[in-house]
């Protein structure tokens, strides 16, 4: 028995060692190291192999084949923009305060994304609506038709989503589609085998190729957007599913936010798209250049437009571009900041700006589902709306079905909406895209939303909390420690 011992206390001793070696080589944030110290530690050799799929940072080929673009011609469609404005410059942040003035600055000078003044904005809170808008855009599509997805469902809004996209292709529309595999199961080569018959491209998105060879599974295509006649962009927080719709008897009502963009703001969406799809396709010659017919000028005259920005984020930057956006907009606020997200997992940073908020006498109000769609993650949730709560923040369970939406509004003056959830997946690891609007017009229909959302939400109290079990606690304590690696 003593050397049984001493050969598992040998074995602790090495896989400790190998584990503080493994994970130190890499920077990242302290949250992260600690979780997943605690991973490899409590769960030999397991621990090791979900490092190796999950852990290991963005391999160096994904990062450069997202470097090779045409800055040039980037830079000349921001210069279109730029001219399109004067058409509206009453309406521009640096006319409207100083606030968005100096958050737009930022995502220019870090994400080379350029304020766009020149777009009407329709907002979309029910699948059902979303999707007949859409449809009726990408019937009427003359010229291109791109559309990216996390998560497209062999299902029946799937199949009449590619139905349409097939249609489009017989007649001669160019239509071409990033997907991520891990999102969509059974979204396969024979689900979109049809559609490329017709003569439309699809990729799978760049992160799910070779994914045994380059073992990273944690990096996840998370955008949504479809632009149209490169002038028309949607997008928000809705996949492809009919659970969007609200038909899963597991979450009853989905309730999200998806928008509408007719203006330059679209033209950003389709530099991501391009930027996606050329970092995404094996071969050169199906790499898409910046053509004309991708980025068109509104037809329709838009005296009075929505300035905004469309702002990419993702593991091939060492930046957290719209994590610190979040943090810029709560840090600014004189009066109020209300968020909704599905997740509530944020890192140091983003609950230290809440905190600020709350103690400069911020009415900070954080609105969550009321039930689970990942238990690790709805726990940790559970965690931060604890602790949240306890230190002044209001906190608002959806109870009407589902909440996905992902939304912030500072005041009467600041909005954002995108695929962006609250948590440290999203800051990190997603590649993600949200718009923030600088229109006090658009913040004040958000607090409208938020309000009647509020309608259908219970909030949180110390009695709630008082009344929650001590297995329950622990599972949220547990799920918090692992968070930084959900």
């Amino acid at each position: 028995m003593r050397y049984i011992e001493e050969i598992i206390l040998f074995i602790i001793f090495i896989n400790t060692v190998v584990a503080i070696i493994t994970v130190f080589r890499k920077p990242r944030s302290i949250n992260s190291t600690l979780a997943w110290l605690l991973t490899l530690t409590l769960l030999p050799v397991i621990g090791f192999v979900l490092y190796a799929f999950c852990g290991r940072g963005i391999d160096g080929e994904t990062v450069y084949r997202f470097e090779q673009e045409d800055h040039r011609r980037i830079k000349e469609i921001a210069e279109i923009i730029e001219e399109d404005n004067r058409n509206v410059r009453h309406n521009e942040p640096s006319n409207l305060y100083p606030t968005a003035e100096a958050l737009s600055h930022y995502f220019d000078r870090r994400d080379e994304s350029p304020i766009a003044v020149r777009n009407e904005i329709e907002f979309f809170l029910d699948g059902t609506d979303k999707f007949e808008r859409l449809f009726e855009d990408m019937r009427n599509a003359k010229n291109n038709i791109h559309v990216e997805y996390y998560a497209f469902f062999n299902d029946k809004i799937g199949n009449r989503f590619l139905r349409i996209l097939e249609e489009k292709a017989e007649q001669g529309v160019e239509v071409r589609m990033i997907y991520d595999p891990w999102g969509s199961p059974k979204a396969n080569k024979q689900f979109f085998a049809k559609l490329r018959e017709k003569g439309g491209k699809v990729s799978p998105f760049i992160t799910s190729k070779n994914i045994i060879a380059k073992t990273r599974l944690n990096y996840h295509l998370h955008r949504k957007l479809v632009i149209i006649d490169g002038q028309i962009g949607w997008t928000g927080g809705f996949n492809v599913g009919d659970q969007y719709l609200g038909e899963s008897e597991r979450f009853g009502n989905w309730r999200d936010t998806h928008a509408r963009v007719v203006g330059t703001a679209s033209f950003t969406m389709q530099e991501i798209f391009l930027r996606d799809w050329n970092a995404s396709v094996v071969h050169k010659e199906n790499r898409m250049a910046y053509l004309p017919e991708y980025f068109v000028l509104p037809e329709k005259e838009i005296k009075k437009g929505v300035p905004m920005q469309i702002v990419a984020d993702g593991p091939e930057s060492e930046e957290l571009i719209i994590r610190d956006g979040f943090v810029r907009m709560i840090l600014a606020a004189e009066k109020s900041v209300w968020i909704q997200s599905p997740y509530l997992v944020p890192d140091e940073t983003i609950i230290s700006a809440l905190l600020i908020a709350v103690r400069s006498g911020i009415d900070v109000r954080i609105m969550i589902p009321i039930m689970p769609d990942h238990p690790f993650i709805y726990r940790a949730t559970q965690y931060y709306a604890n602790y949240l709560h306890q230190r002044g923040v209001k906190i608002y369970h959806y109870n009407n079905g589902f909440l996905h939406s992902k939304t912030m509004v500072v005041d009467n003056e600041l909005a954002s909406f995108g695929s962006t959830n609250q948590d440290i997946r999203s800051y990190e690891l997603n590649f993600e895209v949200s718009a923030f609007i600088y229109d006090p017009a658009i913040a004040q229909q958000f607090r409208a939303i938020f309000e009647a959302d509020m309608e259908d939400s219970i909030l949180l109290t110390d009695q709630m909390i008082a009344k929650q079990s001590h297995w329950l606690n622990f599972k949220q304590k547990f799920s918090r420690l692992l968070s930084p690696v959900l």
